[in-house]
C-alpha cells in the first residue's frame, strides 16, 4: 500500500483537468450573483440590486480581463495558462460562449422581475406604452431640459467617427433628406449621426401618477421618440441604441516616471479612450447596417457583440432601487444596523481598552465606528506622537482622511501610504494624496511595481514617559461606506511584538532597508506564501501522526497554483479541508486520489463576503490568521500584503465558531463539484433554513440587547467580561451544534 508521500510524488498534479480556468471561474461567480436576482427569498428590490451588480461586474470583467486577453492575441501570444491549459484565443471563445448565455439569462430575469413589479404598481415602461397625455408631458420635458444638452455628431468625409467614451450610452441615427431630389443626390442610403445620451442627466424619467403608483421611462427612449426635432429638413429612418466597453486597464511606467502622481493622472485620461472590447446594442428598432458599420469602425469581433432585449447598462437599477424604496419600503430587505463592538464595552477610553485586551471587530455585524473613533481620538490626543497608515480604497467623504489631516494640523507626525494604483479608485486616491500633502501629511506611494494592499494603522503614544504602540490590522479597506455591506474582520491590539513589527513594516515601505524579520506578521511578496506552505506542511505532519488534520480557509479567490498543489498534497495525505471562496476558484474538489478530502463552497448573499480567515488545527494547538491577501498569485508575489495571527484564545475560538456556522449555511451557499460546477447546498424536507449572514445579524442584535440590560459595572472586571464574551458572543457555541442536528 502506498504511503501518502509515495502517492503524492507519483501523482501528476499539473493535469489541466484538475483545475478551473480563472476567467471562466469568475463568470461562474457572476452567475451566482445573477442567481440572487432570481431567488425569491430576497426582497424584490434587492433582486433588482443584484441584477445591477451583475451588470457592473460584467463591465469590469470586459474592461480588464477580456481586454487583457485581446491584447495578448493581438501581440501574437499563444502560450496556454498554467492551470487549465487554455490559450488566450481559447479563453476568449469560451468566455464569449458563456457570457452570451449569461446575458440572455439577464434579459429573462429582467423581464420576469418587471412582471412581478407591475403587480406592485411600479413599472419601467417603453415609451410606446405611454398614454397621449403622458407623451405630452414627456415632450415638454424633452423640449425644455433634454434638447439643449444634446449634440448630434454627423459622420461624413469631413467629420470622422467620434471618440465615444467608455461605457457611454449612444444613439446611432440614420436620417435622409425629405426632398426626393436631394435624396437622389446622396451617395449612401441615409446619413449617420451619433447622439450621446447625456450622462449628467438621470437615466430614469418619472411620469407622475396618483397615489403610490410609480411609472418610469428611460431617458434614451424619450430622446429616441423626439429626436426628429434635432434634424429639421430630414427624416429619421432608424434609431439604434448602443454602448461600447473599452480597455480600461492602466499601463503604468513606474521606472520612467519621475512623479507617479502625474503618470497616473495621464493614464487616467487614456482610460476613457482605450480600444473597444465589447459592443452592446438593443434588439428593438436596431438597424443591422448600423451594427455592421459600428463593428467595422470599432474593430470589434463578432463574438464580442452582444444584443439585449432588456435596457442597456442595467447599473441604473441602483438608482431605481433608491427611488422606489422611498415609497415601497416593503419591497426592500429589512435594514440591519451594525451593532457596537462587544470587546469595547465598559468604561475607559479606547486606548485603555485596547491596552487591556485585544479587540476583534466583525463587520458589518459590528460597527466600523470604533475604527473611525480610534483614528479620531489619535488625531486629537495630546499624547499621540505619530500615526502611520496604509490607504487602498476609502469613501468619498472619508472621516479617516479628515482625522489624518487634523492630526497633521495638530502637529503630529503623520505618514500615509496611498496606493495610487488601486484599480478604478486611482482618480480618488490621486485627489486624496494631494489633500493629505496639503494638510502636512507625509504621503508615500509604496514600492515600485508592487501594489500595497495591506490594511494597517500604527499609532505611537507616550504613556507615563514610555512609548506605547497601538495597531489596527484588517481584512478590508478603511472605507466606512463599504464596511456596512462588506463582511470583514479587524484587530485592535497593543501587543508589543506586533507593534514592533508594524514599525519595521512602515520603515521598510518608506525608506531604504533590508526586508525585516517579523515576530508575528508575515508580509508579501513571497513571505505569506512561505508561511502558508509551512503551515500546510505542519498540518500534514500532524495528520500523519495523529489523524486529525483540519484546515478551514475563507477568502475571495484562489488562483495560486503553488498553494493549490500543496492543498492537493494535504488532501492526498488525508487532511480534511474546507474552503469558503466567494469568487474565483481554480482548485477542483472531490477528484478521487487528488482532492477527495477538499470541499469548496461559495456564499453569495446580502453582504459581500470579504473576510480572509485561515484556520489550522495543528493537533489542538490551533492557529488562526486574518489577512488582507487572498490565495492568488498576485497577492503572493506582486503586492505588499499582511497576514497576522490571532493570539488570544477566546478570539481564536470566536472566529472558529464563525467559520463553522458558515459551513452550515444551506440558503446562500453553493458547493463546487469535481467538474467545477456550482450547485446550491442540498436541503432536505423539513431541514432548518440556515442563512449564516442573517444569523450573525440576529445574534449581534440579541447580544446587544442582553448587554444593555446587564450591570455594566461587571465590565470593569476583565475576568467577568472575558467570561461573558467567551460564553455568549453570538451564542455560536450553542447555535452551531444545534444547526448540525
Amino acid at each position: 500500500m502506498q504511503t501518502h508521500h509515495e502517492q503524492w510524488s507519483t501523482t501528476n498534479l499539473d493535469k489541466p483537468s484538475y483545475y478551473n480556468n480563472r476567467e471562466l471561474s469568475w463568470l461562474d461567480f457572476n452567475s451566482r450573483v445573477l442567481e440572487e436576482a432570481v431567488d425569491d427569498q430576497n426582497a424584490l428590490l434587492e433582486r433588482y440590486k443584484f441584477l445591477s451588480i451583475f451588470s457592473s461586474n460584467l463591465d469590469e470583467f470586459f474592461m480588464v480581463r477580456v481586454a487583457g486577453l485581446i491584447d495578448q492575441v493581438k501581440a501574437g501570444f499563444n502560450k496556454p495558462e498554467n492551470k487549465a491549459g487554455l490559450t488566450p484565443k481559447e479563453q476568449l471563445c469560451a468566455i464569449s460562449q458563456k457570457a452570451h448565455l449569461l446575458v440572455k439569462k439577464q434579459d429573462e430575469v429582467y423581464r420576469d422581475l418587471s412582471r412581478i413589479l407591475d403587480n406592485e404598481q411600479v413599472s419601467i415602461i417603453t415609451i410606446d406604452h405611454a398614454a397621449p397625455q403622458e407623451l405630452d408631458i414627456l415632450e415638454d420635458f424633452f423640449d425644455e431640459q433634454v434638447y439643449p444638452v444634446l449634440t448630434p455628431m454627423a459622420i461624413d468625409a469631413y467629420r470622422p467617427f467620434p471618440m465615444l467614451l467608455n461605457k457611454s450610452l449612444n444613439l446611432a441615427v440614420i436620417i435622409e433628406e425629405k426632398s426626393l431630389e436631394k435624396r437622389k443626390e446622396q451617395e449612401l442610403n441615409g446619413n449617420l449621426v451619433i447622439v450621446q445620451v447625456p450622462a449628467v442627466m438621470d437615466r430614469l424619467v418619472e411620469i407622475t401618477q396618483k397615489g403610490k403608483q410609480r411609472k418610469f421611462v428611460l431617458l434614451e427612449e424619450v430622446i429616441s421618440r423626439f429626436i426628429y426635432k434635432l434634424f429639421t429638413g430630414y427624416k429619421v429612418e432608424s434609431v439604434t441604441s448602443f454602448r461600447i466597453t473599452r480597455n480600461a486597464d492602466l499601463t503604468i511606467h513606474e521606472d520612467e516616471a519621475e512623479d507617479l502622481l502625474l503618470e497616473i493622472e495621464e493614464e487616467l485620461k487614456k482610460r476613457k479612450r482605450g480600444a473597444a472590447v465589447r459592443l452592446e446594442y438593443q434588439m428593438s428598432q436596431s438597424n443591422q447596417g448600423v451594427i455592421d458599420y459600428l463593428r467595422k469602425v470599432l474593430e470589434i469581433h463578432s463574438k464580442d457583440v452582444y444584443v439585449v432585449q432588456a435596457p442597456l447598462d442595467l447599473t441604473f437599477l441602483f438608482s431605481f432601487y433608491k427611488k422606489v424604496a422611498a415609497t415601497h419600503e416593503h419591497l426592500t430587505a429589512r435594514t440591519f444596523i451594525p451593532q457596537p463592538s462587544v470587546d469595547l464595552e465598559g468604561e475607559g477610553d479606547m486606548f485603555e481598552k485596547i491596552a487591556d485586551h485585544d479587540v476583534l471587530l466583525h463587520h458589518p455585524y459590528e460597527s466600523f465606528e470604533p475604527v473611525v473613533e480610534f483614528m479620531s481620538q489619535a488625531a486629537d490626543d495630546k499624547n499621540v506622537l505619530a500615526i502611520k497608515q496604509t490607504l487602498y480604497r476609502v469613501s468619498g467623504d472619508s472621516p479617516i482622511i479628515d482625522s489624518l489631516k487634523r492630526a497633521a494640523e495638530n502637529g503630529k507626525q503623520v505618514t500615509v501610504l496611498v496606493e495610487l494604483k488601486a484599480r478604478f479608485d486611482e482618480e480618488n486616491n490621486v485627489q486624496w494624496a494631494k489633500e493629505l500633502e496639503q494638510a502636512g501629511c507625509h504621503v508615500i506611494y509604496g514600492m515600485t511595481h508592487l501594489k500595497t494592499h495591506s490594511k494597517i494603522t500604527l499609532v505611537i503614544r507616550r504613556e507615563k514617559g514610555k512609548i506605547q504602540r497601538y495597531v489596527h490590522l484588517g481584512t478590508g479597506n478603511y472605507n466606512d461606506a463599504t464596511a456596512r455591506i462588506y463582511t470583514d474582520m479587524g484587530l485592535l491590539t497593543s501587543n508589543d511584538k506586533i507593534g514592533i513589527d508594524a514599525i519595521n513594516f512602515f520603515n521598510y515601505l518608506s525608506g531604504y532597508m533590508e526586508k525585516p524579520s517579523y515576530h508575528h506578521l508575515s508580509v508579501s511578496p513571497y513571505g505569506i506564501r512561505d508561511t502558508f506552505i509551512e503551515l500546510i506542511d505542519r498540518e500534514i505532519a500532524y495528520h500523519n501522526e495523529y489523524q486529525n488534520g483540519r484546515i478551514i480557509a475563507k477568502m475571495n479567490s484562489l488562483t495560486d497554483k503553488i498553494i493549490i498543489k500543496k492543498l492537493y498534497e494535504a488532501s492526498i495525505a488525508g487532511v480534511k479541508i474546507d474552503l469558503i471562496i466567494r469568487g474565483v476558484c481554480c482548485l477542483r474538489p472531490g477528484i478521487e486520489g487528488v482532492s477527495e478530502n477538499i470541499k469548496v463552497r461559495s456564499i453569495v448573499g446580502e453582504f459581500l463576503e470579504h473576510t480572509r480567515i485561515f484556520y489550522f488545527h495543528q493537533n489542538g494547538n490551533e492557529k488562526v490568521y486574518l489577512s488582507s491577501a487572498d490565495w492568488m498569485t498576485r497577492n503572493m508575489e506582486n503586492r505588499v500584503e499582511i497576514l497576522f495571527p490571532i493570539l488570544e484564545n477566546h478570539l481564536k475560538e470566536r472566529i472558529h465558531e464563525c467559520l463553522l456556522l458558515m459551513l452550515q449555511d444551506n440558503c446562500k451557499a453553493r458547493e463546487q463539484d469535481r467538474n467545477g460546477k456550482y450547485k446550491y447546498v442540498p436541503r432536505t424536507n423539513g431541514e432548518r433554513h440556515i442563512n449564516s449572514q442573517r444569523i450573525f445579524c440576529e445574534e449581534a442584535i440579541q447580544y446587544r440587547t442582553k448587554i444593555k440590560t446587564a450591570n455594566l459595572e461587571t465590565m470593569k472586571n476583565r475576568t467577568k467580561f472575558s467570561s461573558l464574551t467567551d460564553s455568549y458572543f453570538f451564542r455560536l457555541k450553542e447555535i452551531v451544534p444545534l444547526l448540525k442536528r
